[in-house]
């Protein structure tokens, strides 16, 4: 899709069903996610909630993509393969999630620490929620896209961390992806002016230490160059006057680590 899709009000409320859809099946992850599981069966659970009501699991076969899930621990940074990995006290694991509901795309993810984390990951993990709730409140009408990225980049670099730049957000609904990209880097009013209409995926990707990475021979996982923990949250997210609408929900998954702990 070269040009951006513009969302109808009726449009935007099908792709938050979609949304809601990818926050429940990460609440269903929280649930069993934890030390001695392997990250498969998360995605094995995944793929069968999403089916259960009535959706496509928007990765599976995705460009050759062979799962429901992207689920990269530690110094992965992103699009990470479930396998045998278990799951170990100490890790964070990123899970990525999408969903075609009705037509429509949501896309989230969130990064979970299981069990007891050390406290560089901890800071990592909440600078990079931080990152993502400064940058939705610039997904707004008269913003640009570079207020958005500068957003995240700034506030990550002020904490001593790496932005990756080689991976970026992006327009979603319509298609997975959409035009326009949405970097996590950039300079306060540069790029193109959000308008109504546009709903993109926010998504910063915060590396502990160098923010340069490394591509795997799988054509998939990412990796921080220096194997330092990496973190990745995100929304989807229409841009409207005064505040965004952030379509996915971390409440309910949150709601399920609260009461497992």
């Amino acid at each position: 899709m070269s040009k951006i899709y513009y969302k109808s009000p009726e449009e935007i409320e099908l792709i938050r069903e979609s949304s809601l859809l990818v926050s429940k099946t990460l609440a269903e992850v929280a649930k069993v996610i934890g030390p001695g599981i392997t990250t498969k069966k998360l995605n094995d659970l995944a793929e069968t909630f999403i089916k259960d009501h009535g959706a496509i699991p928007a990765f599976l076969n995705y460009n050759g993509f062979p799962y429901s899930l992207c689920i990269s621990p530690n110094e992965q940074v992103v699009h990470g393969f479930p396998g045998e990995y278990v799951i170990q006290e100490g890790d964070l694991i990123s899970v990525d999630c999408g969903v075609i509901l009705n037509k429509f795309f949501g896309d989230s993810a969130y990064t979970f620490s299981i069990g007891e984390i050390s406290a560089e990951k901890q800071k990592l993990v909440d600078v990079t929620k931080e990152c993502l709730r400064l940058a939705i409140e610039k997904a707004v009408v008269g913003s640009r896209i570079g207020d958005v990225g500068y957003a995240v980049q700034a506030h990550a670099e002020a904490n001593g961390f790496g932005v990756v730049k080689e991976l970026v957000g992006h327009g979603v609904g319509v298609q997975l992806h959409e035009k326009p990209e949405v970097p996590n880097y950039g300079k306060r009013g540069s790029g193109i002016k959000l308008e109504e209409g546009m709903v993109i995926a926010i998504e910063p990707m915060i590396n502990a230490g160098t923010a340069g990475v490394k591509f795997w021979s799988d054509g998939w996982t990412v990796t921080s160059k220096d194997n330092r923990p990496s973190a990745h949250f995100e929304h989807t997210v229409a841009v409207k006057k005064g505040n965004a609408d952030v379509l996915s929900t971390f409440s309910v998954i949150e709601e399920v680590l609260n009461k497992k702990k």
